[in-house]
Formats: structure tokens, C-alpha cells, sequence
């Protein structure tokens, strides 16, 4: 397995997207092409070497992830393969990355189908959350799985609704953690080498979050933006939209679930 870093570091992307080559010689597959940036796709072909692509293959489609894939596809001739179009109206400002309106899938992948390769097999896993498109690919051979943007080392992902689901999302991490991988490859940030110990612990943290949010309701009936500084101390202001969309995420979650109601932009515990 090879990678490379795509150029683009933000606050949501951290040091940048994480583009990764499986296989070697015969045939491999690219995950995460990442932006369509020409540095970028010029390291990608270096780093392939002439090698032939058998598929070019995308986590979800946030601007970060996948719109290189038609430019690869263009330099290599392979198809893209993997998780399904998604596009939100994204006009507005946002706590992440934006949709790649351009993207298309030549196969899109169903939970369970893989795309294989000479040694190599990349299973698909369906874990909607972070958005509802979002796939993991499972590399049978090796016991690692690329989590694209649904568990990272360095920061939990950023749910943000209506196309961030909180419940998926918690449902998703306890599809991972029931499973035994031996190291996730995220597209930012480190390899996460104990990675059932860190879903456990992204579980855990997400329930308190939903127990602060219960609590404080039980209250006074209030506002997202009037939680977010209660839940938050000493926050950075420049993470308070990101704060306040995932505990908006959260009260979507709770509301469904007949725990929290609201009027308006106020919410109260049932």
C-alpha cells in the first residue's frame, strides 16, 4: 500500500486528503482521489509508476474526496467505482466540505459487493452518517479498512444535517466496533492501530454529548445556539457553527426518537 497527500490542509481536512494505491504491478486500485488538483493527480502518477488502474474508488463525495476521480479516470482509463452520487444545495455556509456535483460512478457499490483486483479484495461496508453515501473499504487480504471520513485519529467527523444523519452515524460506528479489523487507514490524519479501542471511546463520547443535551433541556426549554456554550467551555469561536450543527444533529437524533420535541428553534425535554 502507498500514499499520497493531497495539498489541500484545512481545519476540516487536517494535514490533507489522504489518497491511497492498493496493489502493485498488474493492477491496484486508487482510494480517495481527493480535489482535482494537478500537483496533486502529477504525485498520484508518479507514484503509480505506469502501473495499470483497475479502479479508481471514492469513500463519499465531499469536494475533498472525490473530484479527482474523473481526472485520473481521464489520465488512466480505469473506472470509478464505489459509493453512490449525493449532492446537497450547499449554496449556504457549512461546517465541512461542500458536494462534488460532477461526480459519477461507473459501478457503485452495494454493502457486502467488492471490487478485486491481482492479490487484492476491497469490500465495501455502508456506514452512513457523516453522510449518507459514505463507504468503507475492507482489504481482506491485510485486515485494514480505509475509513475515509467516518473514523479519523485525529478529530471525530463532522455530522451535519440534513445529509449527516446522527443516528446513522451511531449506528455505523457500532457496526465497526463489532467487527475486527486490525488498523484503519483514514483519508486524514494517522493510522489508527487500535481501532476498536477508539470506537469505543468515539461511542462513549457521543452518549455523553446526547446525556448533556438531555440534562440541560430537562432545564429550560432553550435554543442549539444557547447550548452550545454550556456543552463547549472555553470554545474556539471559530468551531461554534461545528458545534452547534452536531448538536443540532444530536437533537434531530433525540427528536426521532421521541425524547426531545421543539417549537420553533426551541427545544425541551419530553
Amino acid at each position: 500500500m502507498r500514499r499520497v497527500l493531497a495539498p489541500n490542509p484545512s481545519p476540516f481536512t487536517y494535514t490533507g486528503t489522504q489518497t491511497y494505491i492498493v496493489g502493485m504491478g498488474d493492477g491496484c486500485a486508487v482510494i480517495d482521489p481527493g480535489p482535482d488538483d494537478a500537483a496533486h493527480l502529477d504525485a498520484l502518477e508518479a507514484a503509480l509508476g505506469g502501473e495499470h488502474v483497475c479502479a479508481i474508488m471514492c469513500t463519499h463525495t465531499h469536494r475533498d474526496h472525490s473530484p479527482g476521480a474523473r481526472s485520473l479516470a481521464r489520465r488512466t482509463g480505469a473506472p470509478i467505482v464505489g459509493c453512490a452520487p449525493l449532492t446537497f444545495d450547499t449554496s449556504g455556509p457549512r461546517a465541512d466540505e461542500g458536494f462534488d456535483p460532477d461526480y459519477e460512478a461507473d459501478r457503485v457499490l452495494a454493502d457486502g459487493e467488492a471490487m478485486t483486483g491481482p492479490g487484492w479484495t476491497l469490500r465495501a461496508v455502508a456506514t452512513p452518517g457523516h453522510v449518507s453515501n459514505h463507504l468503507c473499504y475492507a482489504l481482506e487480504e491485510s485486515g485494514a479498512l480505509f475509513t475515509g471520513d467516518h473514523v479519523m485519529g485525529w478529530s471525530t467527523s463532522v455530522v451535519v444535517p440534513p445529509d449527516g444523519d446522527m443516528g446513522a452515524y451511531m449506528r455505523s460506528l457500532e457496526l465497526l466496533h463489532g467487527r475486527e479489523d486490525r488498523v484503519y487507514y483514514p483519508a486524514h490524519g494517522p493510522a489508527v492501530e487500535k481501532p476498536r479501542q477508539l470506537v469505543r471511546g468515539m461511542i462513549g463520547h457521543r452518549k455523553q454529548r446526547e446525556n448533556q443535551i438531555l440534562r440541560l433541556l430537562g432545564e429550560a426549554a432553550q435554543s442549539v445556539e444557547a447550548l452550545v456554550p454550556q456543552m463547549y467551555k472555553g470554545l474556539d469561536p471559530r468551531l461554534a457553527k461545528a458545534a452547534g450543527l452536531s448538536v443540532l444533529a444530536h437533537c434531530i437524533d433525540l427528536e426521532r426518537r421521541g425524547l426531545v420535541a421543539r417549537s420553533a428553534d426551541i427545544w425541551r425535554r419530553n
